[in-house]
């Protein structure tokens, strides 16, 4: 399903590039100077969370919305729609400047 959609992207020239995650992950964080990094913590675990992720080039957030419902209806266990959350996020871009 997964790559039939992307392939359906890539055909109208709105997919970028995407890839499915190993189950296995680990969150890391700082903890301080001399400090050895701190690991897992008491939030859910993104690798419990995230399967993959995928990137696509639209022209408008209402579309990044459509496709990612559509999406959600992946076949899951029986053929039937998961009816997954997704989340849609633009990357970080610089703020606009202000001209005078």
């Amino acid at each position: 399903y997964m790559n039939d959609f992307a392939a359906r992207l890539e055909k109208t020239g709105e997919f970028v590039d995407g890839q499915a995650l190993a189950p296995e992950g680990t969150w890391v964080r700082y903890d301080g100077e001399g400090r050895p990094p701190v690991t897992d913590g008491p939030f859910a675990e993104t690798k419990d969370l995230i399967a993959g992720w995928m990137v696509i080039d639209v022209d408008s957030h209402g579309r990044a919305v459509e496709l990612a419902g559509e999406l959600s209806a992946a076949p899951g266990a029986g053929g039937k729609p998961i009816h997954e959350w997704l989340e849609v996020r633009p990357f970080l871009a610089a703020p606009p400047t202000i001209t005078e």
